[in-house]
């Protein structure tokens, strides 16, 4: 595959006008250009498609499992029964991110039980999971523990207390907006701590809002004029008419475990769910034949299975492929998509993936694109009449924010934190948490001292951030029908579009074309949406009148945000989610927003659960420095753990010939210590790099796999390793005949396999741990710089 993203063709244009908040809910159509939703990307696109039957997702855990065996009958007495319908409490628990039978890694470092996997563990489950449906059940209410203590037999109130409590400090209960809740926010700070949290998007305004809530003294500082992020709804006004509409975030996307839509349902607020029709029309405004709609769609959804089952048999190669490539040497293999209507129908299904992920398919991850998919929270996927700038404005109330602040320097240390502003200001804190999007942390826009961990500047640089742009149209009055909420165009550039709150109309621009969108001139993409319009509806007679007001977004060139949402671009996994969001300093700097939630990212609610996530984090660490305990949160144990301390290792190889490279563990005196060799499989070596990795496939079709390998060596590199001895290692740099011979003889004469980063294995961990202690004592580090406390803690703009 070539560099150029292909020609996909043009995402569909969506209508779908949210209900008037003054009048009867009347949605209309959205423009969805050429692609319609993925069935396992609904949570971004709101709109439905079949899910493919080999989907790579792994489908949610049953609200029973089936490997665990019904207790004994003795055990079963001590099982306590609170309620008759205890599975349909684990599936309300599943859509909160709970495990239906077993706890949550949070659950076990917080000890809320003594005998992890016994019956004790049973009977926290079973309360925990009735304390969060009676919350989901009365929202606008104060949970208490109290009224649940008479259900309790005596033996098990201390898991009462544990659960109530775990579920309380992480806000998973007894969060939001309404009334009961505020009321409890004490007036004044009842703590000495001090937080400072930079941007006022929705991470940052739920992290603000339950740190104040929990007696926290907090400001939070602001680059724009206004809060919400890239969550901002604008109103669009013009002859009489208006419409509010969402410039970002758009769709509540699965309300069962949205914590976003109980804000909304304590707000009052109706949702309209977006519904499932999408008719699609070519390019000359004729409508596509339905056979050949469903024909491409079957052949789109048949090719996703192969990928995944592709991506199982390549292994950790995988992980270094793209899954555009593998989409597109396996449509050129199917051959079922033959003519040209269906290319375009093709196109349009790619580039809706692309408006899903915000990004190109040339730049996802063949592997782990789609990690996130089990955790989708189930239900409809909505609009909020009148746009979601109504939650932003409910969440911010009272929360101490100051705006046109832009954040250019954060210092952490021992002594606190200190937060530089533009113009020179300081402020001055006991911790800080920053919530700036990844297109911010990519681009380098805060500087941080000292500098973030090597770990968390690998993932801030693995993991992808795209781009996604929106034409919005005020029209006098509706012309398009009310009975759907998305359509679809087939022209030659992506883009959707979505309603909200009146006549308007909105398209989303994706994939390249979305960068293209950056430079266009507003009224020559204006006139395009336009064009297309009037090609499907004036043939039908129907005029298309001139719109009363447009605005097209420009997140690419933001400066607030440089891009749109998260993605796992090639050579990053979900992994990369969890270490950027870890914190630092000891507990002093934390991290919150879309894109440091594995479970829920590029999503409104991901970015609203990582934020109530680190005002919990915040309170373990000040409560722990408060007794002075250690709080033991260490690095993310992970399987990318390893890796990233191996591309670490592999900065400065010890030895390097051709395309290979060496470092060593143990003694230099022992030839028999162990040492890691990396391959370097790239654009340069297209033969080689199938060669390199044919060992350790037995892919049935080999032709493919090479194609496929091929279509990657045009656009990345590919790292294969394997384990040797020191002597070994030498003996392989003494090949000559270049490249070519060394790998033979490493293939042939010494029978060793080459594998991916995962696949190297336990012993391979080991010695990857043995290598970076070693270079750890030789290096000398100097620690933290002391902060000067010169300024009163937290000096708010005069």
């Amino acid at each position: 595959m070539s560099e150029q993203a292909p020609p996909y063709a043009p995402l569909p244009l969506v209508s779908s006008l949210a209900p008037d908040p003054s009048s009867t809910p009347s949605p209309n159509p959205t423009l969805v250009l050429p692609n319609p939703a993925f069935p396992n990307k609904r949570k971004r696109t709101g709109f439905r498609r079949k899910v493919p039957s080999g989907s790579p997702a792994a489908p949610a855990p049953s609200p029973v499992s089936s490997s665990q065996p019904p207790p004994t009958a003795s055990a079963a007495d001590d099982i306590i029964v609170i309620n008759r319908e205890p599975t349909a409490e684990a599936v309300t628990a599943l859509t909160a991110g709970f495990p239906a039978d077993s706890l949550t890694d949070e659950e076990i470092e917080a000890g809320v039980v003594s005998d992890v996997g016994g019956i004790e563990q049973v009977n926290y489950i079973l309360i925990r999971n009735h304390l969060l449906c009676r919350w989901r059940e009365t929202y606008n209410s104060w949970l208490a523990k109290e009224p649940f203590a008479t259900l309790i037999p005596p033996h098990c109130e201390h898991l009462l207390t544990a659960a109530y409590s775990f579920l309380v400090s992480n806000s998973y209960v007894n969060f939001g907006v309404a009334p009961a809740i505020k009321e409890r926010i004490p007036k004044e700070p009842t703590r000495p701590t001090t937080v400072i949290v930079v941007g006022a998007g929705l991470a940052g305004l739920a992290a603000a809002r339950q740190l104040v809530a929990f007696g926290f003294k907090v400001i939070v500082l602001e680059g724009r004029k206004r809060c919400g992020g890239r969550v901002y709804t604008k109103k669009m006004e013009g002859g009489g008419r208006w419409a509010a509409a969402d410039l970002g975030g758009s769709v509540l996307t699965g309300t069962f475990g949205n914590p976003l839509g109980i804000v909304a349902k304590q707000l009052g607020l109706p949702m309209h769910k977006i519904r499932d029709k999408c008719p699609l029309y070519r390019p000359d405004g004729s409508p596509v034949d339905p056979e050949v709609d469903k024909k491409v769609e079957i052949t789109f959804n048949k090719l996703l299975d192969k990928s995944s089952n592709l991506r199982a048999s390549m292994g950790e190669v995988a992980v270094d492929v793209s899954l555009g490539a593998a989409l597109e040497t396996l449509r050129q293999a199917d051959g079922g998509v033959s003519t040209q209507e269906e290319m375009n129908l093709f196109n349009w299904h790619l580039a809706n993936l692309e408006y899903a992920n915000a990004g190109l398919l040339s730049r996802l991850s063949l592997a782990f694109w789609d990690q996130d998919d089990p955790y989708d929270m189930g239900g409809d996927h909505c609009f909020l009449p009148g746009g979601n700038g109504k939650l932003v404005q409910a969440l911010a109330e009272n929360v101490p924010i100051v705006y046109e602040r832009t954040v250019h320097t954060m210092r952490y240390g021992g002594d606190g934190v200190q937060v530089v502003v533009n113009g020179g200001q300081v402020y001055e804190g006991d911790m800080a948490l920053c919530t700036v999007p990844l297109g911010v942390l990519k681009n380098g826009g805060i500087k941080f001292v000292p500098e973030l961990p090597q770990r968390k500047l690998d993932s801030i640089k693995r993991l992808g951030f795209g781009l996604l742009n929106k034409v919005s149209m005020l029209f006098p009055h509706v012309f398009w029908s009310t009975d759907l909420d998305t359509f679809g165009h087939l022209v030659e550039d992506p883009s959707y579009a979505t309603v909200a709150g009146g006549p308007l109309l909105m398209a989303l621009v994706a994939g390249e074309a979305a960068h293209n969108f950056e430079t266009m001139p507003p009224t020559d993409a204006v006139s395009s949406v336009l064009q297309i319009l009037r090609g499907i509806y004036e043939p039908q007679g129907v005029e298309v009148p001139d719109p009363l007001q447009s605005v097209c977004t420009r997140w690419g060139t933001d400066s607030f945000s440089l891009g749109s949402y998260s993605h796992v671009a090639v050579g990053a996994s979900g992994d990369d989610y969890d270490i950027l969001a870890e914190s630092v300093g000891d507990g002093r700097l934390f991290f919150a927003g879309e894109a440091t939630t594995r479970r829920y990212p590029a999503t409104m609610h991901g970015a609203f659960i990582s934020g109530l996530r680190e005002a919990a984090n915040i309170t373990l660490h000040a409560n722990a420095r408060a007794t002075k305990s250690k709080v033991d949160k260490g690095p993310s144990t992970n399987t990318q753990a390893c890796a990233a301390i191996l591309t670490d290792l592999f900065r400065q190889p010890d030895l390097e010939f051709g395309s290979f490279s060496v470092i060593f563990g143990g003694k230099a005196s022992d030839l028999k210590s162990p040492a890691i060799l990396k391959v370097e499989l790239g654009a340069a070596r297209k033969k080689n790099a199938t060669e390199g990795v044919k060992t350790e496939q037995n892919h049935s079709n080999k032709l493919l796999f090479q194609q496929l390998q091929s279509h990657f060596n045009q656009q990345q590199q590919l790292y294969v390793y394997t384990l040797l001895s020191r002597q070994q290692a030498m003996e392989l740099r003494e090949v000559r005949g270049g490249d070519d011979m060394r790998l033979h003889y490493l293939c042939e004469k010494l029978g060793v396999k080459l594998v991916g980063r995962k696949g190297l294995g336990l012993g391979a961990d080991a010695v990857i741990a043995s290598i970076k202690a070693e270079r750890n004592r030789s290096r000398t580090r100097p620690g933290p710089s002391k902060l000067k406390k010169s300024l009163e803690p937290n000096v708010a703009a005069s």
